[in-house]
This record gives structure tokens, sequence and C-alpha cells, in this order.
């Protein structure tokens, strides 16, 4: 039995098929979604989502975190960026990080709410960056 996935972003739904098993970017490490799997809704950090067909990886896109939504027939992730791996500029990716560092260093030390939210995008520009460069192991 196949399992439905779902890839959502603000901007647009890039994935609406069947696959066999994908494996998303947890907060606390990646995670498999498979027919059948008990219901589980997870954070997700900036990374890999791989969708395969047997064993075979198929498609791999890039999401910049959000949360997904899995149970035994379906696996809906609402990304809050995604594109395809093929998209991924690491030019365009070392210049947000860029920016973000700048950002960082003029924060208040004491504006705790900015910290939290900058170091998540930084995490997320970071692991994309990883990604475009080739050094994603999924």
């Amino acid at each position: 039995m196949p399992l439905r996935i779902e890839i959502v972003s603000p901007e647009k739904r890039l994935v609406d098929r069947q696959v066999d098993m994908a494996v998303v970017p947890g907060m606390e490490g990646d995670i498999a979604a498979m027919p059948d799997r008990a219901p589980l809704m997870l954070q997700l950090r900036g990374g890999v989502v791989a969708l395969y067909e047997g064993d075979k990886i198929v498609d791999r896109y890039f999401v910049g975190g959000g949360f997904a939504d899995m149970g035994a027939e379906h696996c809906t992730i609402l990304a809050d960026s995604a594109q395809l791996m093929s998209e991924l500029s690491a030019d365009e990716a070392r210049d947000r990080l860029r920016d973000l560092e700048t950002t960082w260093a003029q924060i208040e030390p004491n504006d705790v709410d900015t910290h939290d939210r900058l170091s998540r995008e930084i995490q997320s520009v970071r692991a994309e960056l990883e990604a475009a460069e080739g050094g994603a192991s999924v």
C-alpha cells in the first residue's frame, strides 16, 4: 500500500503523489513516513525530504522548517519554504547567511525572541547551503 505525500509551502503545493516512503528532517532527527505507521505530528528543521519508490530515492526537496503530519496512509508537510534540490543555489544561500549573521551581530543581548527566530533561520540556511553544495546525506 503506497503512502500519499503532500509538500505544501506558502507559495504553492509542490508535491501530491504516492510513494513507498518519505524521510523527513525532524527537529530531533530524520524520521521515515511509511504506510501503516502510527499517527505523528512533528516540527521540522531545515533539511532534505527524500521520497522513495522501493529502496530508491526518486525525488529530493529542501524544506526550510515547518511541520509534518504523518498517518497510516499519508504524510502532509507544511513547509515554511520548499523547493526541489536541483533548484537550490549555494551562492544565494551564502548571501542570505551573510545577511542573517550581520543582523545577528546587531541584536540587543536581551532581545530573546529575535535571537530565537534568527537562530532558527541561520540553522535552516546553513542546512540549505550544505544541501546545495552536495553535502546532504539523504
